[in-house]
């Protein structure tokens, strides 16, 4: 490719895509700056071309530039947020990867920083720790909030939920960490509400964050809090682990988190103390930390989404939620108890489910679980006010042809065929077949008094 070409190429590259590209050289001044980190910046390019990087950011200084971090050190920088202020004093808060340049013989060229605009992302963080700040204030109680789940409030007396319970009753009653999992819809948080509302901590805070729902540097901010000063803007603001000191902080979907980020929680969790954004000085906690995520951890290890040194730190209770399908004899229950509940919501008359109905529920495999269930049923009663529900009611994902093979039957079928080779090939051991599927040894010999051929083994 010739020069013309290369250029022609590169300059394509810079102009394309949503994210800010600010390349200096080795003394600090600026060489390449495309037109969405002008944007970004609120600077013209041609007044920053040309000259170094503090004449247009005079806020920032060789300390807390990431490009001039990554000139001194020669080493990246990923996904550090950074805030400043431009020559006309607008305040930006970016999420940058800041990374050196070599050249052929290895000496430093300079450093060249991608950014992502995440002004607006901060600004509502901020907002969020306040609110929460006002809301958890002391005297804090469940009481100013809405009302927390509890065991009681539970529906179903399956074996594999009923196990799961009687677990998290007597967890609750400890300070240990725990990891509940469990797919879509099947009830984590209201597991770990049950857990929080039957303990000690229960007249202090319960403080739940999505570990998906914000990047790395901004969730930093919002867990561990904030010191004046420590970024432009930054205000004295205790972190999720100072509001809920004393209860219990539930961190769902926790296999979301940055992997940098794991890290200082896991020194978090092993010290019983955090430290604000831009502070030097411990600041001691005492939370209760319960996990949660879609998937079982030790899957989400073996991906390398999950660090395996705070897999072992949460681990020392691991409750695991079973799926609808495998406890389908809460099924009337579930319907009945979300029948009365929508009737007294939604002002409707509506007395039961016919057999033939039921059967259908029975037969659909319930990817979406409780939370799919409650969401079809007020489907329903929104073009049902009185009588029975009833075939002609359900959706038509359920009244296709019964002779069709339904994925129930499938998974069902490729359920018994692991489960048969796992006990061949352990000589019929439980114990030993159990640990091979990951399954608990009640579920296993549960499963196994469904099989005729077992008998025979």
């Amino acid at each position: 490719m010739d020069t013309g070409m290369e250029q022609a190429v590169l300059g394509v590259i810079l102009e394309q895509g949503d994210l800010g590209i600010h390349m200096v050289d080795a003394q600090g001044v600026t060489r390449i700056y495309n037109a969405l980190a002008a944007e970004m910046d609120g600077i013209e390019p041609g007044l920053v071309l040309g000259r170094h990087l503090l004449e247009n950011f005079p806020s920032l200084t060789g300390h807390t530039s990431t490009l001039l971090q990554v000139l001194r050190t020669a080493k990246p920088l990923l996904n550090q947020q950074q805030t400043y202020r431009n020559l006309y004093g607008k305040e930006i808060t970016s999420l940058n990867s800041s990374l050196p340049v070599f050249g052929q013989e290895g000496h430093l060229l300079g450093a060249v920083e991608i950014s992502r605009d995440v002004t607006r992302l901060q600004q509502l963080s901020e907002q969020i720790i306040e609110l929460r700040r006002r809301l958890y204030q002391p005297p804090a109680t469940q009481a100013r909030g809405k009302k927390l789940y509890s065991f009681a409030d539970t529906i179903g007396t399956s074996f594999p939920l009923q196990e799961v319970l009687a677990r998290g009753a007597k967890a609750a009653l400890t300070d240990s960490p725990i990891i509940v999992y469990g797919e879509t819809g099947t009830g984590k948080e209201l597991l770990v509400q049950a857990i929080h509302s039957a303990g000690p901590r229960q007249d202090k805070p319960l403080v739940a964050q999505n570990c998906a729902a914000l990047p790395a540097g901004l969730l930093e901010g919002i867990l561990f809090g904030s010191l004046r000063g420590s970024f432009t803007g930054a205000e004295n603001r205790p972190g999720l682990f100072e509001l809920a000191d004393g209860g219990t902080l539930f961190l769902d979907e926790l296999n979301a988190m940055d992997y940098s980020l794991q890290t200082k929680l896991l020194r978090a969790l092993e010290e019983g103390e955090i430290r604000r954004l831009g502070e030097l000085e411990p600041r001691k906690v005492n939370v209760r930390i319960i996990a949660a995520m879609g998937e079982n951890p030790r899957l989400a290890v073996e991906r390398g989404v999950l660090r395996r040194d705070l897999w072992y730190r949460l681990n020392v209770v691991n409750l695991g939620l079973p799926p609808l399908r495998e406890r389908l004899e809460d099924l009337p229950l579930l319907v009945q108890h979300f029948i009365s509940r929508l009737n007294h919501r939604l002002g409707t008359r509506v007395t039961g489910i016919s057999a033939s109905a039921m059967k259908r529920l029975l037969a659909w495999p319930w990817p979406g679980n409780i939370r799919e269930l409650a969401n079809l049923l007020e489907g329903i009663f929104n073009n049902l006010s009185e009588g029975v529900v009833s075939v002609a009611e359900l959706p038509t994902h359920l009244t296709a042809s019964p002779g069709r093979v339904g994925l129930r039957a499938i998974l069902a079928e490729k359920e018994e065929q692991y489960i048969r080779q796992a006990m061949q090939a352990w000589d019929g051991n439980i114990s030993a077949a159990a640990a091979a599927l990951d399954l608990p040894r009640q579920t296993l010999q549960r499963k196994l008094k469904q099989y005729s051929w077992y008998k025979n083994c």
